[in-house]
């Protein structure tokens, strides 16, 4: 019988197996950690390797990232290590980063402990600034060569229309949402050819406070760099602002000052950080929907897919196009 997901033959045998293959034996202990676009697990290593009792193993989903973008999210870690910008590289075993195992590519990296940055404490928000800017110093350096921009066509148009031709929203709300998402694409166009000046360059791309582990006496580090990519600055800021106007204009300012003691930030950017909003509601949901065959998702997300949740998506999208329309963040 063929596995409906190839994610159903990851059995934990499979993964301690994966590990034996590279020299790494697991004493039994695992877990499965919290992550749906790949799959990710704590295990216990019977001999510590390089110091590191316990390690985290990292299977990467099928067909999504080739060997050489996968690759070159290991190379920027390393970069960022090694100019001593707090993240988590992948441990270089048998010369490689990267290991491949009954049809899964898979990493190793060392455990690092820490809980979720508090996003009220603007010294807590003037450090993680401060670290943006060193990586976004050493991001600078060089653009990536495969891995992809963050623009509108993929990240909007693409999935947009993937979701009609798969019939990926309900007929009740299918023409509204289609609307107002064509006019969301010409607000962001808009947006986007008035910031044609602003310089890419390579982000974390999924900056998120549950992608920033935060320590009381060592700060901020960031982890997980799989959707590291080009694009603006403000991409890696503007997802740690939360709450009303005045809430997200302080957490910005206190963001920007840490930033702006290491690196300079262009002002044009602050124009994107609704657009760029816009660009991940869109595109959130056609990666809910392409994901559906994996059985994580539906018992994860059991209310996507409903009128419900679209009728919320149409709304979501008509406050989007307000927020486009408003005075921009000033810092």
């Amino acid at each position: 019988m063929t596995a409906r997901h190839p994610y159903d033959t990851l059995t934990p045998d499979a993964v301690l197996d994966a590990l034996s293959a590279i020299g790494l034996e697991g004493d039994g202990r695992l877990m499965a950690l919290g992550s749906y676009e790949n799959r990710v697990y704590q295990v216990h290593l019977s001999d510590a390797y390089a110091g590191h009792g316990i390690v985290i193993a990292k299977f990467y989903r099928p067909a999504r990232w080739s060997d050489a973008q996968i690759l070159e999210e290991h190379a920027f870690a390393d970069e960022l290590v090694q100019a001593e910008v707090p993240a988590v590289a992948p441990l270089v075993i048998g010369a490689s980063t990267l290991h491949h195992h009954d049809g899964f590519a898979f990493s190793v990296s060392p455990r690092r402990g820490g809980r979720r940055p508090e996003l009220d404490d603007f010294e807590v928000l003037e450090w993680i600034g401060r670290f943006l800017g060193r990586l976004h110093n050493v991001g600078a350096m060089k653009p990536f060569s495969t891995r992809p921009t963050l623009d509108i066509a993929t990240f909007a148009i693409e999935p947009r229309d993937w979701l009609a031709a798969n019939d990926g929203i309900p007929l009740d709300v299918q023409r509204e949402w289609q609307d107002l998402c064509a006019t969301a694409i010409e607000a962001i166009s808009r947006a986007f050819e008035a910031s044609s000046g602003v310089r890419t360059l390579r982000l974390h791309g999924d900056c998120h406070p549950g992608n920033i582990l935060w320590t009381p006496d060592a700060g901020p580090h960031f982890v997980d760099l799989d959707d590291a990519r080009m694009g603006p600055a403000v991409q890696d800021l503007w997802m740690l602002l939360d709450g009303d106007r005045i809430q997200r204009q302080r957490q910005l300012g206190a963001l920007v000052d840490g930033y702006e003691q290491m690196r300079e930030f262009d002002r044009r950017e602050l124009a994107l950080i609704e657009p760029l909003r816009t660009l991940r509601l869109i595109h959130y949901s056609a990666w809910l929907a392409r994901r559906w065959d994996d059985p994580a998702f539906p018992a994860a997300f059991p209310w996507f897919g409903t009128s419900d949740y679209w009728k919320g998506q149409v709304l979501m999208l008509k406050e989007q196009l307000e927020a486009m329309e408003e005075a921009v963040l000033v810092v």
